[in-house]
């Protein structure tokens, strides 16, 4: 980071500039705290959210704030049954000279909303995940690179499964947060109702641009950790895995699958950011068991037995520490 003197200067800059966009964030988004610092979290650890909520919870105005107190280009997606996956990677079309031109679909941004994701055939969310994935779209064989910072917030209704196409295990490890959005509190919901039926309009600032977050992202990864904070979360992500030496009895006796090594790099890299956006210059235990749910809870497949007794992912994840 050529701007600072030296890394210890840099995690202050960043640890500062997220609490300016908290501050800023909050002007339009009343509490949703965990939530947002999430988001925050997995955009600095260049990893994509799935934030799941029932409709009316401000999803899409948390994800269009987020990107303009971050001055970067946002687009939404709204998934139906119909959409084709050259409807959001872009096509190749004739031009009047009669030469074939690409055209950038809605995924050429930087931050991009889908909207209920789980709305859309496989065909069409394997080519968003492959996007996620690659950083790039492949269109009439040519590779085409998407813009930096790269960043997908997916949106999934967990109540209405009529007519739905649930993400499988593979595609949801793509996304290294899944984000529960809960009701507000009454407080809460008073707040909200007396902002936005009113005729004030409010004015955001941009705290970040493109290249400062790019530098932030490249930090994160130079952040120090310990031997036994690393150790710590790998052997978080192997006591999801049932029949194996480290499992619990809680996992044997309730999960199907666990989290594979992906749930370790992310926990890794979630407790770095969680600990330089709270002022630390190295993240201690406490910072991965602060994310470990969000990373956790969409890599391990509860059973039959489970469902039945009422058991949930978050219960298991506690058991683990």
């Amino acid at each position: 980071m050529s701007t600072y003197k030296s890394d210890v200067e840099a995690v202050d800059a960043l640890a500062s500039a997220y609490k300016e966009l908290k501050k800023e964030i909050g002007k339009v988004i009343v509490g949703q705290d965990e939530v947002v610092k999430s988001v925050i979290i997995s955009l600095f650890g260049n990893g994509h959210s799935l934030l799941v909520g029932v409709p009316g919870l401000a999803k899409t105005l948390l994800v269009s704030t987020i990107a303009e107190v971050l001055d970067l280009g946002f687009k939404r997606i709204q998934f139906t049954p119909d959409l084709m996956p050259s409807d959001i990677t872009g096509s190749e079309i004739l031009d009047e000279d009669r030469h074939f031109k690409f055209n950038k679909g809605p995924l050429f941004s930087n931050i991009v909303l889908a909207d209920e994701i789980n709305r859309t055939p496989p065909k069409t969310q394997a080519a968003l995940l492959e996007a996620m994935q690659e950083r790039s779209v492949t269109v009439a064989g040519t590779r085409h690179v998407l813009p930096a910072p790269f960043f997908v917030l997916a949106t999934q209704n967990p109540i209405e499964q009529e007519g739905t196409y649930p993400l499988p295990e593979a595609q949801l490890d793509r996304f290294m947060f899944n984000i529960p959005l809960d009701y507000p509190s009454y407080q809460e919901e008073i707040s909200v109702v007396k902002s936005t039926t009113g005729a004030e309009k409010v004015a955001l600032k941009h705290i970040l641009n493109d290249t400062q977050i790019l530098a932030f992202q490249q930090l994160v990864r130079k952040i120090p950790v310990s031997d036994n904070v690393l150790e710590y979360a790998v052997s978080l992500a192997t006591k999801t895995r049932p029949g194996t030496e480290r499992a619990t009895q809680k996992v044997n006796d309730y999960i199907s699958w666990g989290a594979g090594p992906r749930a370790s790099q992310y926990l890794v890299l979630g407790a770095k950011c969680h600990a330089a956006v709270s002022g630390k210059y190295s993240p201690d235990i406490e910072d991965v068991r602060a994310i470990a749910n969000y990373v956790l809870r969409h890599r391990i497949v509860r059973n039959y037995k489970a469902e039945a007794e009422g058991v949930t992912e978050e219960m298991i994840i506690k058991g683990l520490f």
